[in-house]
């Protein structure tokens, strides 16, 4: 259910810079990747469960042992088809930046990157400066430009549909070990970047003027 903040003209610039630069065409020199992060806790069996067997389902324990929390960072190009995803034992500020780093890496010819993200007390310009220093930043900063999302509203980042689909797809049984979902989410980016899987974004100016007419 989308979470609806006081609407402001600040929210309506943010909401319609979003959806013309959704609508654009796709553009190999100006990429538009939208980025989150999600956290998993590690989950082991507190006990062995029984294996399948011809004509019998396997049987899984209700209790588990935790084995604490990561953090999953997710980039993903919306009409590009291709993903990303990055598995950290936290998620500050390096983690961040990191991160937005290693995306950039794979946008050589682009001139410009457009990064769609949340309001994140991580998701900034100081990150970066605080990972890389100024002057590796502000080289950074000439290839990619910040769209933030209006307050309380992440869902108009398409990268929370790109978690929704990695939470059904890979995420949802218990994984006990780092390394186990680095290797599980790592296969789970291959399978979708083989695949191209693309996110069609249906909101536009239409819908947002019937959804939010009070801006209108």
């Amino acid at each position: 259910m989308w979470c609806i903040p006081k609407l402001t003209d600040e929210f309506k610039e943010r909401m319609e810079n979003l959806i013309e630069l959704y609508l654009k065409p796709l553009d190999p020199t100006e990429p538009v990747i939208c980025l989150d992060e999600k956290s998993k806790q590690l989950l082991a069996d507190n006990h062995h469960g029984m294996s399948m067997k011809p004509g019998k389902t396997a049987v899984r324990d209700y209790e588990y042992v935790r084995k604490g929390t990561v953090n999953i960072f997710v980039g993903v190009e919306p009409k590009g088809g291709r993903h990303y995803t990055e598995v950290t034992k936290r998620r500050t500020r390096q983690d961040y930046a990191k991160f937005i780093r290693s995306l950039i890496e794979h946008y050589p010819e682009a001139n410009h990157i457009h990064i769609v993200q949340d309001n994140l007390n991580t998701h900034s310009e100081a990150s970066l400066i605080a990972t890389f220093g100024k002057r590796k930043t502000k080289k950074i900063m000439k290839k990619v430009k910040f769209h933030f999302t209006p307050k309380h509203a992440s869902w108009l980042n398409m990268a929370e549909i790109e978690i929704g689909i990695l939470e059904r797809q890979c995420l949802k049984r218990r994984i006990p070990r780092m390394g186990m979902l680095i290797g599980e989410v790592k296969a789970w980016e291959k399978q979708q970047n083989q695949a191209k899987r693309l996110i069609n974004w249906k909101f536009d100016k239409e819908k947002a003027q019937k959804i939010f007419p009070s801006l209108y």
